[in-house]
């Protein structure tokens, strides 16, 4: 059974095309505008093991900000449709991951209940723009529109970390890291991972 999930988004801000496969390899296809997030966007398909596509413009002229939103909510709108009715998945699932001096770490529940907690970035990551175009301090808001459109239970945690680069990029890659946890099937589940019996 296939686990693809392919949103598209249109509004006067932004045009948004994401396709997602959860069992991939990790090859992705990238285009938001904003070359950092594209960037960002790469590492979180690689690591993971998601094939992802991702096409967008917007208004990037006026400010990155509804680009970089609107990508998040149909990321986690192609990401709850490609999960289906969650059956057999761990639901579970967490990544340390080190960027040299930074360390960050996701948690990630298949929860059905929309949550976000992000915390620990350091104080210059609310004022700082990488490349001239990503200001950091849009990290909070990309999880919070993933975990809320996806319908994740997601933390987010900064340990460790002085460049902005390193500690988004930490983050990035644990988000994909844990979620891929999460959404790997389980041979000991045959139903759904819940006492519910829902997600």
């Amino acid at each position: 059974m296939s686990r693809i999930g392919r949103v598209e988004r249109v509004t006067k801000e932004s045009k948004v095309l994401v396709e997602i496969d959860l069992d991939g390899t990790g090859t992705t296809e990238i285009t938001t505008g904003v070359p950092f997030y594209d960037h960002m966007l790469d590492a979180f398909g690689k690591h993971g093991a998601f094939d992802l596509t991702v096409r967008a413009s917007g208004d990037v002229h006026i400010d990155v900000h509804h680009t970089v939103e609107d990508v998040a909510i149909v990321l986690g709108q192609a990401i709850l449709q490609a999960l289906g009715d969650k059956r057999g998945i761990r639901r579970f699932g967490d990544a340390w991951i080190p960027m040299d001096e930074s360390l960050a770490h996701a948690v990630v529940d298949v929860s059905g209940r929309p949550f976000s907690v992000h915390s620990g970035e350091p104080d210059v990551m609310h004022g700082f723009v990488v490349g001239g175009h990503y200001p950091t301090v849009l990290n909070r808001h990309v999880f919070d529109s993933l975990a809320f459109h996806g319908h994740l239970a997601l933390h987010v945690r900064v340990e460790a970390g002085r460049d902005p680069h390193h500690v988004t990029e930490a983050e990035f890659k644990a988000v994909g890291r844990a979620l891929r946890a999460a959404v790997e099937p389980d041979g000991r589940i045959t139903g759904i991972a819940s006492t519910k019996g829902t997600l």
